[in-house]
């Protein structure tokens, strides 16, 4: 029997873990629902006229979550400042992250054999800047439209000129239909990549976004620049 000896690295703070996990969720809630509500269901009409019907329902629960995804933002915000190693967005700014990030799509695209380890993929890292950006303009024209109901408030100021900047009510609504529509292909991508690292790179990717701790094998590149709170040897 082989004897293995891995590193064990703290890298998902709660604050992070948390925001995942309630990300996940409401966008699976909030591309469902805003399917409904681009294209409704024929109803039945059953119901006398006074009753919610199953669009009113959708539509609410469609708001309820925009808000709670909306807060969920600001709590990663927050883990980000009170957790060093919470990155919002990779280093742009330093030369070597895109030697990594091309070292990595190489391997990826079946150019290379394998890249080098680390604890923050650079190619994932800016992807997720990539998925911040689209979820800034889904908030953006999703609460814009929300708030126009009430155009005599200070928010529904603010959704009017927002509005007039998309080029009318109708094009604010194809930008946030098909920019979740990018957010669900990038999810789906996230979902393949992340499972092919957990059991085909043994990076355990999936694992620690439950735990918080990642078991290398390797030495990773950027362990020394990840703000980690600490390492185990472990066998």
């Amino acid at each position: 029997m082989k004897e293995v000896k891995r590193k064990e690295f703290y890298v998902f703070s709660p604050f992070l873990r948390v925001f995942h996990w309630i990300m996940v969720v409401s966008i699976v809630v909030l591309f469902c629902t805003g399917v409904i509500i681009a294209t409704p269901l024929q109803s039945v009409n059953l119901e006398p006229t006074y009753s919610v019907t199953y669009m009113d329902l959708v539509r609410d629960i469609h708001f309820v979550v925009a808000f709670i995804f909306a807060a969920s933002f600001i709590l990663r915000v927050y883990g980000f400042v009170i957790n060093k190693g919470d990155r919002l967005f990779p280093h742009f700014w330093k030369g070597y992250f895109y030697r990594q990030t091309i070292e990595v799509a190489l391997h990826y695209m079946f150019l290379k054999y394998e890249h080098s380890s680390f604890l923050r993929n650079p190619l994932a890292r800016a992807s997720y800047a990539m998925l911040y950006v689209l979820v800034a303009v889904e908030f953006i024209t999703g609460f814009a439209m929300y708030f126009l109901a009430n155009p005599d408030s200070i928010w529904g100021g603010i959704s009017a000129w927002i509005i007039m900047v998309c080029g009318g009510e109708m094009m604010a609504h194809l930008i946030h239909h098909y920019v979740a529509w990018g957010i669900i292909l990038f999810a789906i991508g996230h979902l393949y990549m992340v499972i092919r690292a957990e059991f085909m790179e043994g990076e355990s990717e999936v694992s620690a976004m439950f735990s918080g701790y990642k078991f290398l094998i390797h030495n990773p590149k950027d362990a020394t620049d990840s703000d980690l709170s600490g390492e185990k040897h472990l066998i």
